[in-house]
């Protein structure tokens, strides 16, 4: 967190030293209020699909994650309070949505500087998915260890499209800021709650199991 805050300074005097402005990143005050209404409704949206996966058992065990599983409530609280939004969300959407856009409109089109950035928000998610894959035991074989990579890579640079789009939309970070803050905060409840839930069912299961 400390070294992605850290980044996040060094990116935005780079980008102010290249002659951005703080409109050109996404930070101006004036648009504030357009990236509340741009990223809001999706928020919302997100918030009740993260609420109907815990709710429903079906879902539930999709949700689940290994890396939460041996969390306790004060560390799921300093992960969604802390780490995602100043360790992630801060960084890469300055990076990825404010900086680095800017850089690649002034070296090259539009729409390529478009695709560049998908691409390498893409390529970005490829350490964290196989930490992933890892931790929850789906190492599986190589080929479907590269197909899974693949997936996760191509979902990002998708989302890199609609959170850009919020972005240019709006004129303002927030916008993409909100989605992603809810996606991942309330994603790492969500598994929380899923594990929790999952308990009790896991231990009548087991109880059945002995005759207990």
């Amino acid at each position: 967190m400390a070294a992605n805050g850290a980044a996040t300074g060094v990116l935005l005097a780079a980008g102010r030293a290249l002659g951005a402005t703080w409109a050109d990143l996404g930070l101006s005050p004036r648009h504030l209020s357009a990236g509340l209404r741009a990223g809001g409704p999706p928020s919302v949206l997100l918030a009740a699909g993260w609420s109907a996966a815990v709710t429903l058992p079906g879902v539930r065990p999709l949700v689940a994650d290994a890396r939460i599983a041996g969390l306790g409530t004060r560390e799921v609280a300093a992960q969604v309070l802390l780490r995602i939004p100043l360790g992630t969300v801060l960084w890469e959407e300055v990076a990825f949505r404010g900086v680095l856009p800017a850089a690649l409109r002034a070296a090259t089109s539009p729409r390529a500087a478009t695709a560049a950035n998908a691409v390498l928000f893409g390529l970005w998610h490829v350490r964290p998915t196989l930490a992933a894959l890892d931790a929850n035991g789906l190492a599986g074989r190589r080929a479907a260890r590269a197909a899974a990579v693949l997936g996760a890579c191509g979902a990002t640079a998708a989302t890199d499209l609609l959170f850009g789009r919020l972005r240019r939309g709006s004129g303002s970070l927030l916008a993409p800021a909100l989605v992603h803050l809810t996606a991942n905060g309330l994603g790492t409840l969500a598994a929380a709650a899923a594990h929790r839930l999952g308990r009790p069912a896991a231990a009548a299961g087991r109880r059945r199991g002995t005759g207990l």
